[in-house]
C-alpha cells in the first residue's frame, strides 16, 4: 500500500486504538456531540463522503441510518478495521483507500463531506485548502461540507487544568500551538498526537471560503462543559449531565467562548 501520510501520522494511529479513544476519557461526549452535529445537516439518504473517517466508526453509524456512505482513508489499520466493520455493519459502506488532497470521486456526487482529520493533520494552509477544495468539488450543487478541527487553545488549557503546563517540552509545544497553530510533540513524551494543526476560529473560517465554500456555521464540539472539575461523575448523573447539556446549548454558537472547547466543527455550503 502507498504511503498517503507523514510516517509519524502513519506510526501513530498504527500503534495506538482510535475506536478505543472515543470510548475514554472525554471520547463519549465528542463521539455523542458529533453525531448530534453530523445529524443536524444529513437529510433522508443521502450519498455521504466520510474523509479521514478512521476505523469507520461514523461511517457505521451513517449506513445504518440509511445514507450512501464511502470512507476514505491513508492508514492501512484503518483501512483494514473499516472493512471487517463494514462487512459486520447492517448496511455495508466503501471502504477506499485514499487521502484529502485528491479523492477518486466524480464531480458533483456527494450530498455531504465529511472532513474528519484532514484539517489537523494537515500542517500547511495550501495542503488544507486542496483538501476543502476537493470536498467541494465531490459536492453536488447546494451540498454541505463539515470539518473538525482542534482549537489552537485546546493543549494549553488542558495542561492549566492538569498541572502540566509547567513542564518546560510542554509550555514550549503550547506556545507553538498559541502563536502559529504548529502542533510538535516533545519526543520524550510518546502518545501524545503527532504534527498537527491547530485553528484559530477565524481562521478555520477564512480556509473554508479560500476552498470555494459558503460559510455557514462554527459550532464548538465539546464546549466549556469539559471543564467541570467533577466532570466524569457529572456525567453519570442524570440531573447533572442534563444541565451540562443545558449550558452546552446555550454557548456552542457563542462566538467568544469557541477557544475554550477542544474541537470545533465548521459547517460550509457549495453553492
Amino acid at each position: 500500500m502507498p504511503n498517503l501520510i507523514a510516517p509519524d501520522i502513519e506510526n501513530f494511529y498504527s500503534s495506538t486504538s482510535e475506536e478505543g479513544r472515543l470510548q475514554l476519557g472525554l471520547g463519549p461526549l465528542e463521539f455523542e456531540r458529533n453525531k448530534e452535529l453530523i445529524g443536524r445537516y444529513l437529510t433522508k439518504k443521502n450519498v455521504v463522503v466520510d474523509v479521514g473517517g478512521g476505523p469507520g466508526v461514523y461511517s457505521e453509524w451513517l449506513s445504518n441510518l440509511g445514507h450512501e456512505v464511502y470512507l476514505i482513508e491513508p492508514v492501512e489499520k484503518h483501512i483494514k478495521q473499516a472493512q471487517k466493520r463494514s462487512a459486520k455493519a447492517k448496511k455495508p459502506f466503501k471502504v477506499i483507500l485514499g487521502e484529502a488532497q485528491k479523492l477518486e470521486l466524480p464531480d458533483n456526487f456527494a450530498h455531504v463531506v465529511i472532513l474528519h482529520g484532514p484539517l489537523y493533520h494537515l500542517q500547511k494552509e495550501p495542503e488544507r485548502i486542496k483538501a476543502i477544495s476537493e470536498a467541494s468539488r465531490v459536492l453536488k450543487p447546494g451540498g454541505i461540507a463539515l470539518g473538525f478541527a482542534i482549537n489552537h487553545s485546546a493543549s494549553t488549557i488542558a495542561a492549566l487544568l492538569n498541572g502540566f503546563i509547567h513542564t518546560l517540552e510542554i509550555f514550549e509545544m503550547c506556545k507553538e500551538e498559541l502563536r502559529y497553530g504548529t502542533h510538535t510533540p516533545p519526543a520524550s513524551m510518546p502518545g501524545i498526537l503527532p504534527s498537527a494543526y491547530f485553528h484559530h476560529p477565524a481562521e478555520l473560517k477564512r480556509e473554508f471560503e479560500k476552498g470555494g465554500l459558503a460559510y455557514l456555521d462554527t459550532i464548538a464540539v465539546e464546549g466549556l462543559i469539559w471543564m467541570d472539575k467533577n466532570y466524569f461523575e457529572s456525567r453519570y448523573d442524570a440531573a447533572k449531565k442534563a444541565r451540562m447539556m443545558e449550558l452546552m446549548q446555550l454557548t456552542e454558537n457563542d462566538q467568544s467562548l469557541l477557544s475554550l472547547s477542544p474541537h470545533m466543527m465548521i459547517a460550509g455550503k457549495k453553492e
